[in-house]
């Protein structure tokens, strides 16, 4: 579970999210994009995750990758929240001088695992990330978060059937469903999965409790996904 440091309050909670959210302002909020992710990351960083806000590096630490990087606004208020960058960052995001852009860098801000943004790519780098602790013997765990629409490119479908290839049990996918695929049908992400062996999970994606458990279930001899269905639509 995250540890806190002086970056921040440390009482900060979920109930701060909303205020910490409206410090981010601009034409390029994506806020549908970030709002469906908001309660995913945070119950991963609050009750999941195994990581140290003052040992972002540590190499035993579980990993967390936003693919979903068009939309960071939740990621950014919730990484503020736990501690690994100062709430005073966030009211100059976008900005010339500012660490947090409109896509995150894991370069420039603690605790960002992945620059995303380009959609598709975050579940193959998952894939290979897990593969790698693996044959380092840690005992880490790695969890990539995807939108749908995500899973319609190409590459995904192959990230999807090497991480059985290999039982991934490190493994976990979360893919917040908020309806924005353009091949959507109903009960078809869950199939998709089920078919190609992961184990698979349908909770409501603001239903805190439900997340937690289904994101702490484990693959037998391969990877897990969470599919969070939420109610906002993004374009």
């Amino acid at each position: 579970m995250t540890t806190t440091t002086t970056a921040t309050d440390p009482d900060l909670g979920y109930a701060d999210l909303p205020r910490l959210m409206h410090l981010m302002t601009g034409d390029e909020k994506h806020s549908n994009a970030a709002t469906s992710t908001l309660d995913v990351v945070w119950v991963l960083y609050e009750r999941i995750l195994h990581v140290d806000p003052a040992r972002p590096d540590d190499p035993d630490r579980d990993r967390f990758l936003l693919s979903k990087g068009h939309g960071p606004m939740a990621y950014y208020a919730t990484l503020a929240a736990r501690g690994f960058f100062p709430e005073s960052w966030l009211p100059g995001w976008g900005t010339f001088d500012s660490a947090l852009g409109h896509h995150p860098d894991r370069v420039l801000v603690p605790g960002v695992e992945l620059s995303s943004g380009s959609l598709g790519h975050g579940l193959p780098i998952a894939v290979g990330v897990a593969l790698g602790l693996r044959a380092q013997g840690r005992d880490a765990h790695v969890y990539v978060l995807v939108g749908d629409a995500e899973l319609d490119e190409g590459s995904n479908q192959e990230a999807i059937e090497l991480a059985v290839a290999r039982g991934l049990t490190n493994l976990t996918l979360i893919v917040v469903d908020n309806a924005s695929a353009s091949y959507r049908a109903l009960g078809h992400l869950s199939r998709r999965f089920r078919v190609e062996g992961w184990e698979t999970t349908v909770v409501d994606g603001r239903d805190h409790d439900r997340i937690e458990q289904a994101l702490l279930t484990r693959g037998a001899g391969g990877p897990s996904v969470v599919i969070a269905e939420v109610e906002e639509k993004w374009a």
